[in-house]
């Protein structure tokens, strides 16, 4: 495969903004009752979601990340989930949402909400920017979800390949030439 390519905008940035305040107004009325939301994100791809996420969500938060890997460099999954970096803060006994940039084959996801179930959350959510139904390999399925998208690879607004593309203000389809 060829390293040259070109991305083609796929979702604007005007449009994430919208959903993104759509979505937090939703993810307020369930978590209306909680003292104090802890919101987890998967990094690396969730890292401008979550930012923009969180300052649209006018109640008290908490921001803790923690960073799983089935892809490496790679365009394909490794299907074998990696937790590279865990929570700093305890969990049990709190409301809990974790924020996905996308949910592929659905392997990071799954493995990520059987590890926090262990750890006895009050209340666990899940959110994704991107959902692709069409590769999922596991039961898994976001609480709420951004944008449902075809079998595409896709870069921008925090997501890489090979640690290129994040800095895109949108999402966009790489093709490669």
């Amino acid at each position: 495969m060829s390293d040259a390519y070109v991305i083609d905008e796929m979702i604007s940035a005007k449009a994430i903004a919208a959903r993104i305040e759509a979505l937090a107004q939703e993810i307020k009325k369930t978590f209306a009752d909680t003292e104090k939301l802890v919101v987890v994100g998967l990094l690396r791809g969730s890292f401008v979601f979550i930012a923009d996420l969180v300052r649209e969500l006018d109640m008290n938060v908490e921001v803790d990340f923690l960073e799983a890997s089935s892809y490496g460099d790679s365009m394909e999954s490794s299907r074998e989930v990696r937790i590279l970096k865990d929570l700093r803060g305890e969990i049990a006994g709190r409301d809990v949402l974790v924020v996905e940039d996308i949910v592929d084959t659905g392997f990071t996801l799954h493995h990520v909400m059987q590890l926090l179930q262990t750890r006895e959350p009050r209340r666990l959510e899940t959110i994704a920017l991107l959902d692709k139904p069409s590769r999922r390999e596991t039961d898994v399925k976001a609480t709420w979800t951004g944008f449902e998208i075809p079998d595409e690879f896709v870069v921008g607004y925090g997501i890489d390949y090979a640690q290129r593309n994040r800095n895109l203000p949108f999402i966009g389809k790489v093709r490669f030439t």
